[in-house]
């Protein structure tokens, strides 16, 4: 059994990602965005769940009573082939034990819905310690603008074409937490996340522009 190199500890922030197999996507419709989505909240829990019956006698499923949260959650993005979450660590093994609820559940529901076998993601989920103040508020602005590749695929080799376009489609970007932070808007962030206990680095939308223009402006290194 291979150690991770990042050792999860309570009171600390993780910037978590996994992608799929060769590349492959993973999300192929909206239905599938919103089933992930609503298993980052119902995965967060110490119960077991009969997920069956939870999406069957549900509507809403914030109508869910979950109990005590495993993680809580600063930002999210959801990309076709891959995903992105910012978490805090609450309690020894509640990440891992997150992650792996969270990946099972939705691979049990992919594999169902397209007839399908096996293995969807690259193996285990990879993790990055926010270890510092700077490195979270970056960790915040690269989770927060991968869709930017999404209209313009070689940004960072070759710079953003229009740091306005790139910042509005990032923002209005459905399955991304940023609409949350610049237009409160969205009932799947606001029963997702826990900003309350993050870093409030930014005291109004205009400071996260600025922050991620200043990204625009440089290579993020590679993503997924």
């Amino acid at each position: 059994m291979s150690l991770r190199k990042v050792v999860f500890a309570p009171g600390e922030y993780y910037h978590l990602y996994n992608r799929g197999n060769s590349k492959q996507k993973v999300f192929l419709d909206k239905k599938d965005y919103d089933r992930f989505l609503k298993l980052v909240f119902v995965c967060n829990s110490y119960k077991n769940i009969n997920f069956r019956d939870l999406f069957k006698h549900h509507k809403e499923v914030s109508e869910f009573d979950r109990g005590e949260t495993l993680v809580d959650i600063g930002a999210y993005c959801l990309m076709p082939n891959h995903f992105h979450l910012l978490v805090k660590e609450k309690s020894d093994g509640n990440v891992s034990l997150f992650m792996q609820k969270l990946a099972t559940a939705y691979v049990m529901y992919f594999n169902k819905k397209y007839n399908r076998s096996g293995s969807l993601f690259e193996g285990k989920f990879k993790s990055q310690h926010g270890s510092s103040d700077e490195h979270l508020k970056y960790l915040f602005s690269y989770i927060h603008l991968n869709p930017v590749k999404i209209i313009d695929p070689k940004w960072k080799e070759l710079g953003v074409k229009n740091k306005n376009t790139a910042y509005n489609y990032c923002k209005n970007y459905k399955y991304s937490s940023l609409g949350y932070f610049v237009k409160k808007q969205g009932e799947a962030h606001s029963i997702v996340l826990n900003v309350g206990v993050f870093p409030k680095y930014f005291i109004n939308p205009s400071g996260y522009q600025s922050e991620m223009f200043e990204w625009l402006g440089f290579s993020l290194g590679k993503s997924p």
